[in-house]
Parts: structure tokens; C-alpha cells; sequence
């Protein structure tokens, strides 16, 4: 019989704090509170080097801090919380409700991350 090895576990990460928003569907968009700090700095960075038209990077930010802040969104109660496929769902969705996100997010930001804020 093979003995199991002795492993040393990680200690559990503390899970940041979370917000729900419900949009006049009913879809509820769950965001993280804060971000490392090397995640602030990195998003920071990446809209500073882009050399693109303010179009692209206003829609690269949106989708950067989507990713970096979005935990779950219940669609039609079915909830998602894959990051791939959350950012999918997210590049689908019509531009009214992807108005709403951009708009959620940024009222998050502005209220948890304020150094994101613009």
C-alpha cells in the first residue's frame, strides 16, 4: 500500500467582498469590492501604453475591469461564473444591457476603486 505524501496546504485566500446589482430584468451582476494592488497597477499601465483611438481603449478598459471584477452574472436565472464565459456573455449581449454593465461598473468603481475611477 502507498503512503500519501505529507503536502503542505496553502492556506485558503480570503475571498473579497462582493456587490449584487440587479438590472430591470432581474439579472443580477455580482463585482468584487477591490482588486490587488498589482491589478489596479496593471490596468493602470495598459490604458497608459495604449496606442490606439479613445474608442478602442474605452472598450478595452470596460472589458478589462468586467474581467477583473466580475464574479457571477444570473441571467435569466442561470448563473454564470466562468471568467471566459462571463466575458463572453458579456461581448454578446445587446447594447442596452452592455450599457447597463459599463454603467454599473462604473458606479463600482467610482464607490470601491476610486483610483480606477476616470
Amino acid at each position: 500500500m502507498a503512503k500519501k505524501r505529507n503536502r503542505k496546504r496553502r492556506p485558503a485566500k480570503a475571498k473579497a467582498p462582493v456587490s449584487g446589482y440587479v438590472d430591470a430584468e432581474g439579472n443580477r451582476l455580482v463585482l468584487r469590492q477591490s482588486l490587488s494592488p498589482a491589478t489596479v497597477a496593471k490596468i493602470q499601465e495598459e490604458m497608459a501604453n495604449q496606442a490606439a483611438n479613445v474608442e478602442d481603449i474605452w472598450q478595452r478598459r470596460t472589458e478589462l475591469l468586467f474581467e477583473r471584477l466580475a464574479v457571477c452574472w444570473e441571467i435569466a436565472g442561470l448563473p454564470l461564473d466562468d471568467q471566459a464565459m462571463l466575458l463572453g456573455r458579456y461581448r454578446m449581449a445587446d447594447s442596452d444591457t452592455r450599457r447597463w454593465v459599463r454603467e454599473t461598473i462604473s458606479d463600482h468603481v467610482r464607490e470601491f476603486i476610486p483610483e480606477l475611477a476616470t
